[in-house]
């Protein structure tokens, strides 16, 4: 058992975040730059589907090198500066949303990218109002300055109106798109000049220059470049100076005491693919960000700071490591020491479990893990598929921490093998897919496991799934896609009224509850009006896989 003053010095040098975005905004760009700055790689791949080029750490997955887009949220930890980062990057795309919903119960915090030309978008928002129900402190990346972008008093305007949570400039743009010269930090009163990754990479990166303030006559001169004329430069000058002074008077002030309760905004601005201001916002995020946190169990709340290790687990990963057809189960800790060959109860069934293989986990890389603290990541091999998504590990009582939720889908599909033979194949594939939450599976009442319906919250799922199923279980089958356009888990409804339609079906989720699939709103909507004492759940009852 670890020193309390050693526990608490482990804690307090961690953070653990996701970050969240639009598909295109940036987000495996900035990812890969911030592990650049944490010596985690040492080239950047540009995300593209080709085969011939490189491809993002994070998106390990043949079928993400194929399309160019993360499918699967993956860990990725760091150390930067005398703190222990755990990234957790998650897909952008809207299809794969309910893997981020998933991440995000894992993280203490999020990182909200968002591109300078579009401002807030659809995918943004859903997974906003996911940290919002969670509470969880969020830090804006306004991205790719140096483009065509809106005024940045729209963007937070947005940030206001669309997502009503108030901001802090920490710094403030110098131009815009073929106008941008730079920062200009708020906080350090430093102008951080403009510079593409190119000219960095021949001549060195330039160093943030420190100054007086706004009207330091050397901001004029840095601004300057050799093709300006003057006067631009100085109408250039004049409207960061009104901006930065509209803001002072305005604006919101710092409290961070609001940052950390969700209700204010940090918001920092660069292009990440120019590798323009990420330094300057990992090393303000890093004080500003919450450390682990106490975490709500069946047993009151639980302090990192206890000494008795607990974590649950977020995530399910089957064949990471393809040759060998591994499950990997993704633990956060929550609190205390964990230690390779620990023994730990496994609140679900009430068993010990000996835990004598503990990954960490990079992407798809592992190393065997000795230990880990408070917001670490740790893989669990989990070969006889003991673990299910929000599952507790603990030592001593027995406690369970918030479920992990499961949404009702809004695609529908059965499935056809082409091969009979490979059915045992295909049932394995099945289980296992869903078990990572790729898909959910129904039972047609009466029939078992034959002719079963599939379920996704977005309808890309399952192209993944036929994909994974031939490659990593030679089972090549069609999806053919059915009509219902919701689900419901139901509660104190009288099932006899659906039986017998058309434009309904009961059928039966993995844990034999009852769902009712729904063709149209109207039928839904219909069948909610007329069982006014009953209850038709978008998520299932007991929120746990």
């Amino acid at each position: 058992m670890a020193d309390e003053a050693f526990l608490q010095k482990q804690v307090a040098r961690r953070r653990t975040f996701a970050i969240i975005s639009h598909p295109d905004a940036g987000k495996t760009t900035l990812t890969e730059k911030l592990l650049l700055y944490g010596g985690a790689i040492h080239l950047a791949g540009a995300v593209r589907a080709k085969a011939n080029q490189r491809h993002a750490t994070s998106d390990w997955m043949e079928i993400e090198k194929q399309r160019g887009i993360s499918i699967s949220s993956s860990v990725l930890p760091f150390e930067y500066q005398g703190t222990q980062i755990n990234l957790l990057d998650t897909p952008g795309h809207e299809d794969f949303s309910e893997d981020t919903y998933r991440t995000l119960n894992a993280a203490d915090a999020a990182v909200m990218l968002i591109d300078a030309a579009k401002g807030v978008e659809p995918q943004t928002r859903k997974l906003f109002e996911v940290c919002r129900n969670r509470s969880l402190p969020i830090f804006t990346f306004i991205n790719k300055l140096d483009r065509p972008s809106r005024n940045p008093f729209d963007l937070i305007d947005e940030l206001e109106k669309i997502l009503s949570i108030r901001s802090f400039a920490t710094n403030w743009p110098v131009g815009l798109g073929d106008q941008f010269r730079g920062i200009y930090d708020r906080i350090d009163h430093e102008l951080l000049l403009f510079q593409r990754q190119e000219e960095a990479n021949a001549k060195g990166q330039i160093a943030a220059q420190k100054v007086t303030g706004i009207d330091d006559p050397r901001v004029l001169t840095w601004m300057h470049r050799a093709e300006d004329h003057p006067e631009q430069v100085q109408e250039l000058h004049q409207k960061l100076k009104m901006e930065l002074e509209l803001l002072e008077q305005a604006g919101d002030a710092y409290v961070h005491s609001e940052v950390l309760e969700g209700k204010l905004t940090p918001i920092f601005f660069g292009s990440a693919m120019n590798n323009f201001g990420v330094q300057k916002f990992l090393e303000k995020l890093i004080p500003m960000a919450p450390p682990p946190s106490a975490r709500k169990t069946s047993q009151g709340t639980i302090e990192p700071t206890d000494s008795r290790f607990s974590g649950f687990i977020f995530k399910i990963q089957a064949n990471i490591d393809p040759s060998h057809r591994d499950r990997v189960a993704f633990l956060r800790v929550c609190s205390g020491h964990f230690l390779r060959n620990i023994e730990v109860l496994h609140a679900r069934s009430g068993k010990t479990l000996k835990l004598s293989k503990p990954l960490e986990l990079f992407a798809q890389k592992r190393i065997l893990l000795e230990e880990a603290w408070p917001g670490d990541i740790v893989g669990l091999l989990d070969t006889n598929a003991t673990l299910r998504i929000g599952d507790t590990l603990c030592q001593g009582k027995g406690i369970e921490y918030e479920a992990v939720t499961r949404f009702s889908p809004e695609h529908f599909a059965s499935i056809q093998i082409l091969d009979p033979m490979k059915r045992k194949a295909l049932k394995k594939g099945l289980d296992q897919l869903a078990e990572e939450g790729v898909i959910q599976i129904y039972q047609q009442k009466g029939l078992g496991d034959k002719a079963p319906y599939l379920g996704a919250v977005g309808g890309l799922q399952f192209e993944v799934l036929l994909h994974r199923l031939k490659t990593e279980y030679n089972v090549e089958a069609k999806i053919q896609p059915l009509a219902y356009t919701h689900a419901r888990w139901v509660e104190n409804v009288n099932l006899e009224r659906f039986e017998g339609r058309t434009d309904t079906q009961i059928v039966l989720d993995r844990d034999g509850c009852d769902i009712v699939l729904f063709q149209t709103d109207w039928t839904l909507r219909f069948a909610e009006e007329n069982n006014p004492e009953g209850r038709f759940l978008k998520v299932a009852p007991s929120a746990k896989y």
